[in-house]
């Protein structure tokens, strides 16, 4: 019976802590205006979509034959747009078959395009992280980090393409086998955003279980939305032509808001670390 108070008693305890956290969480977020920096993150990741994977099958059908690399990209985008994946990548292949007449000219604004979505997120992460004695990072940094992570992207890319390549080999649904890979491929990404992107120092072990988290989160998330989506939603009916563009929009927010949640949630432990204060209690608490 003492036992079972005790285990009753330390359980009433987390609870109550894990609620004051989740308050204090939230209430920072919504401070520090999340909802919205969640919406310019996805502008910029739509502005950013098309020509970061045009871009990098531009490079990569050097290396791999273009048809796999089109069916793992349908895979990934699957991941973020479930509904449209034909979509962007139709405009995706519209861009290889007009390639020759791009040239030279259009590749640099290709790469500024393609960094927006690593902008916006690194200003916004800023914003949720920012301390009073935190220095700024440098311009040519931070816009090395972005194109840093293309590149990072790009030989992800490509290993999912020579993976797919050798699946085809032994499985006649290799497709099968490559979603448990993207699965894993966004969980990295995620903790690479929470580990790099941040200028203040992130423990490994905090961003890998932040992104995991965040990961698992946008995937109950993709397939929620995608249900509503296909069998509840009237923004068809609402938006009419601008329904595509509505939608993605909405899509992108949502995971843009957990990815920002996440980060914040990051931010307030390593507060309460700094300060040398248990995980549940705030620096600014009595």
């Amino acid at each position: 019976m003492w036992v079972s108070r005790t285990m009753l008693s330390s359980a009433a305890r987390t609870v109550r802590r894990t609620q004051s956290f989740s308050r204090r969480v939230l209430r920072h977020f919504f401070r520090n205006h999340g909802v919205l920096l969640a919406g310019g993150v996805g502008y910029n990741v739509l502005l950013s979509a098309i020509p970061l994977l045009a871009l990098l099958g531009v490079m990569l059908t050097h290396l791999v034959p273009e048809g796999q690399l089109m069916e793992v990209m349908h895979i990934q985008v699957r991941h973020f747009a479930s509904n449209y994946a034909d979509l962007i990548l139709d405009a995706v292949q519209a861009f290889l078959d007009s390639r020759d007449l791009i040239g030279l000219v259009g590749i640099p604004v290709m790469l500024i395009f393609s960094s927006a979505a690593f902008r916006g997120l690194e200003d916004s992460i800023a914003i949720i992280f920012r301390q009073p004695d935190t220095p700024l990072r440098s311009f040519w940094v931070s816009a090395a980090m972005h194109y840093v992570f293309i590149a990072v992207l790009g030989i992800g890319m490509l290993a999912l393409t020579l993976l797919f390549g050798l699946a085809e080999l032994f499985y006649d649904r290799p497709a099968i086998i490559l979603y448990p890979l993207s699965f894993v491929s966004v969980f990295i990404l995620f903790s690479a955003i929470y580990k790099v992107l941040p200028i203040v120092r992130i423990a490994l072990p905090r961003a890998v279980i932040g992104g995991f988290v965040a990961a698992v989160l946008w995937e109950g998330t993709r397939l929620t939305l995608m249900y509503y989506m296909q069998n509840v939603s009237f923004v068809n009916v609402i938006y009419g032509s601008l329904a595509t563009i509505i939608i993605l929009l909405i899509t992108l927010e949502i995971g843009a808001v957990i990815l920002l949640l996440g980060a914040q949630v990051i931010a307030e432990l390593e507060k309460s670390a700094r300060a040398g204060l248990p995980w549940y209690q705030s620096p600014h608490e009595p």
